[in-house]
């Protein structure tokens, strides 16, 4: 039934079920697309007046109105918006509405008072990293982190310190069992009332699918350190994945459900025998405080490569440094949220109190960010790959003393030697195209970790982070081709920490909200709008470089138009041509046929970076006449534009070019010597060499 209603506009009553987040801005093309609002809800009707069907399906609602964070699970509303596909397995479709969404039924009282603790704790958490951190591994409220914290917990692999997850239930669970040993003799009646802790701190954190997962995870924990060893915890957890799945077939499809019995079960197998391991060389209660978080992250290894291709070599490193600060964080976090309701005081000094490890997390998550990652594969071949990472693992463990340290000194030797063999970019680089997605970034190495960049793609953490992998401190020229945002949203990243000595930047000023937020940004940084025969000569440690530029055409004679419109703003874009005694490169920023044909005769050139991601609106003769030893295309994965056409790349291939595009390369960095060229892909293209006829 709902399927008929796709691509219109209709009016929805649903049913929340979980707590609406707030999404972070996201490029979309040229743009910038304005914060959304996120949940899950039950569609129960559809339809206007007479016409209305009762329906019972989950769907994703996608908000524009922030006054739907008031909103709680349970409530049911009614809504007019658009209701589209969704690729989500777990919805039926998406529902997007910028219209206010009518309460028809309040929450119950029971839901009301668990969403006061939640926002009680939200507000009385300090607003910085480490205060926006508590929620988070207290009850996986993440809406006051910001996006780049985001982004440092994710690549230094502590993002599931926030996550609602099996580590959650069990620090509370076993809290509230070493809290009743002094109440209660009798180990049932202690495991009663841990249970009952257990079912309130779900209700807490809201019973979804995830968490109940969680929960099932953490209670085979329970069972264990309850039983001791007269059982063994494995059938138990059988058992609970045997519950879980046939209660919601979808977690058989979920990676967190992977994620979650391989972390348990390092729990019970691995962490043991770390313990007893470290114990050697440290404390006993530290060994035990570290060895589950290192049991955890060794267990999920294989799927976490299966999942982003990547691993991070500092993950474990930042794991072992935070351990022992979770538990206490967690369960003084707890606490404070349950007496926030009638001693606010008291709650906010509990906060205060674990202000101070919050921050250590949040210093080592940033610290452990910068650090580069081993690139390896996703899908089947990361899985492998992580299963004979995981192999060794367990195999230098069971070894004997003697052989066990030959081993890993064996292990380690070919694990950096890999490391350093494939890393991207490699040493002494010329020319890296980072891959931003959906948008354009290219750096010249200028040498003594100086660059030349050319635009900053649509994304401030992922420029930052290419940044950080080509060694880049300093910025003699920033180029800005033009103000789309795919081309200049990311410039926050680009800034971060470095100082910009100069940026060139089109005569046209479309679309004005970007150009105005970029020369906000800017402040202080000497901005010069370039024309056609704008030259200058740069001078690295690597040697000089000569930028000239093509186009603009001077205001006069061009006419600037600073409209919105697309094409107008592309053809605004600066084309440089920029040689040096090893390599020429034209980068033609978004350029369309009638600016290519207006730059005509070109002569040929070594590097191209291909105007408009490779687009269809080419010029077949400016292509030809500058006929390209090797084309770059900076372009989205799976992007709605059709970008790169295949028009495109047949045309560059038949002249004799070699096509290398970031959507199926990933980024792209070229050794030139004498116009012969290495070329090394992060997809872990080995170093191809390319001979200029």
């Amino acid at each position: 039934l709902i399927q008929k209603y796709v691509g219109q506009n209709e009016t929805l009553e649903f049913q929340i079920t979980t707590d609406p987040t707030k999404t972070a801005p996201k490029v979309f093309g040229t743009s910038l697309a304005p914060a959304s609002y996120s949940f899950l809800a039950s569609a129960v009707s559809v339809g206007r007046g007479n016409q209305r069907f009762s329906l019972r399906i989950p769907i994703r609602v996608i908000a524009a109105n922030p006054e739907v964070l008031s909103l709680l699970p349970g409530q049911r509303v009614r809504a007019t918006g658009q209701i589209k596909t969704s690729r989500e397995a777990r919805v039926a479709v998406m529902f997007l509405t910028r219209r206010e969404i009518k309460v028809l039924t309040e929450a119950s009282r029971w839901t009301r008072s668990l969403g006061a603790l939640r926002a009680n704790l939200r507000e009385l958490s300090a607003r910085d990293d480490a205060g926006s951190l508590i929620p988070g591994m207290v009850l996986g409220d993440t809406s006051l982190q910001s996006v780049e914290f985001r982004s440092a917990m994710r690549r230094s692999g502590l993002t599931h310190l926030v996550a609602v997850s099996g580590a959650n239930f069990a620090i509370i669970s076993l809290f509230v069992l070493w809290c009743m040993q002094w109440i209660f003799r009798s180990l049932r009646i202690r495991l009663i009332f841990t249970t009952f802790a257990l079912v309130g701190f779900i209700a807490l954190v809201r019973p979804s699918p995830s968490v109940l997962r969680a929960a099932a995870m953490a209670s085979v924990v329970l069972f264990a350190k309850g039983v001791g060893r007269r059982s063994d915890p494995l059938p138990t957890l059988g058992f609970a994945i045997a519950v879980v799945v046939i209660g919601d077939p979808w977690q058989a499809r979920e990676p967190g459900f992977a994620l979650s019995v391989l972390a348990t079960a390092g729990l019970l197998l691995l962490a043991p025998k770390i313990s007893r391991f470290l114990s050697r060389f440290i404390p006993k209660s530290i060994a035990g405080a570290l060895s589950p978080p290192i049991a955890a992250v060794v267990m999920c290894v294989p799927v976490l490569i299966a999942l982003s291709g990547y691993l991070g070599l500092m993950t474990v490193v930042a794991n072992l440094l935070v351990a022992p600060v979770v538990a206490p964080i967690t369960i003084i976090g707890f606490v404070a949220a349950l007496v926030s309701p009638i001693a606010p005081s008291v709650s906010s000094l509990l906060l205060l109190l674990i202000h101070l490890p919050a921050a250590w997390i949040a210093r080592v998550a940033h610290w452990s960010a910068q650090f580069p990652v081993l690139q390896l594969n996703t899908g089947l071949i990361g899985f492998l790959m992580g299963m004979a990472l995981l192999a060794m693992i367990i195999l230098a463990i069971a070894l004997s003393n003697r052989w066990r340290r030959i081993f890993i000194v064996f292990v380690l030797i070919v694990a950096l030697s890999f490391s350093w063999l494939t890393r991207w970019p490699g040493p002494d680089w010329d020319i890296a195209m980072c891959d931003v997605g959906q948008g354009d970034s290219i750096v010249l190495n200028l040498g003594n970790h100086a660059a030349m960049v050319i635009d900053a793609g649509p994304d401030a953490q992922i420029e930052n982070r290419c940044l950080i992998s080509l060694g880049v401190k300093r910025i003699s020229l920033l180029v800005l081709t033009h103000f789309h945002a795919d081309h200049v949203e990311g410039l926050a990243g680009l800034m971060q920490g470095r100082n910009v000595g100069q940026v060139w930047v089109s005569n046209g000023a479309a679309p004005l909200m970007e150009s105005r937020k970029t020369r906000r940004l800017l402040r202080g940084t000497p901005i010069i709008e370039v024309i056609r025969g704008t030259t200058t000569e740069i001078v690295g440690t690597r040697g000089a470089i000569h930028l000239k530029v093509l186009w603009p055409e001077s205001a006069s004679s061009n006419s600037v138009d600073y409209s919105e419109d697309g094409t107008t703003i592309n053809n605004s874009s600066v084309v440089l041509e920029i040689r040096s005694p090893d390599f020429t490169l034209m980068a033609a920023g978004d350029v369309e046929p009638s600016s290519q044909i207006a730059l005509l005769p070109l002569g040929p050139i070594d590097i191209y970076k291909v105007s408009h991601h490779g687009s269809a609106y080419q010029s077949p003769d400016f292509m030809s006449q500058l006929s390209p030893e090797i084309s770059l295309i900076s372009v989205g994965s799976d992007n709605s534009y059709g970008h790169p056409s295949a028009q495109t790349i047949a045309a560059l291939v038949r002249l004799g070019s070699q096509v290398y595009r970031t959507d199926s390369d990933g980024a792209i960095a070229l050794i030139a010597d004498k116009h012969i060229f290495s070329v090394r892909t992060s997809g872990g293209a080995w170093w191809k060499k390319v001979r200029l006829s």
